[in-house]
């Protein structure tokens, strides 16, 4: 499971012209499932973005997480982080986890994450999606749970 974890001022994702989650100061999380995960990808998953200290404290230190902050969080589907462009020019996405089991994990990492009082907004899987954000410093941090980087 691979995640781009954003720190923004306000983020925001529409389908169809539509808004369907809108958060405030927190993170964006842009979440890839991979062929393989399982649950205890998507706890590490969770345990490790809500408890990243990418957050100023007093001192201007990157000290406090989302958890700190009362942030909150927008998740949003993408399996083309799994791509792979080492050959070639077109991404190959064969290591992304099949649509079913990637919406399973996806559902399974929003609903472990609304377990840790944050608030959780989200995109739709598999829906054309238009992201706005505020990146925040920028910070943006990459997470892999099979820890390639």
């Amino acid at each position: 499971m691979r995640a781009v974890v954003q720190r923004v001022s306000n983020a925001n994702v529409t389908v169809n012209d539509n808004k369907v989650g809108d958060i405030t100061k927190g993170l964006m999380v842009l979440l890839g499932v991979e062929d393989g995960d399982t649950i205890e990808d998507v706890k590490y998953m969770v345990e490790k973005i809500v408890n990243l200290r990418i957050f100023e404290d007093e001192n201007e230190k990157l000290n406090l997480s989302v958890l700190d902050i009362n942030g909150e969080i927008l998740v949003v589907s993408q399996f083309t982080l799994l791509g792979d462009c080492r050959k070639g020019r077109r991404p190959n996405f064969m290591k992304a986890a099949k649509p079913d089991i990637a919406n399973k994990l996806y559902e399974d990492f929003v609903c472990e994450t609304r377990k840790t009082g944050i608030k959780v907004e989200t995109g739709v899987f598999r829906e054309h999606m238009v992201i706005n954000l505020s990146n925040d410093g920028p910070v943006t941090i990459l997470i892999d749970s099979n820890k390639n980087f």
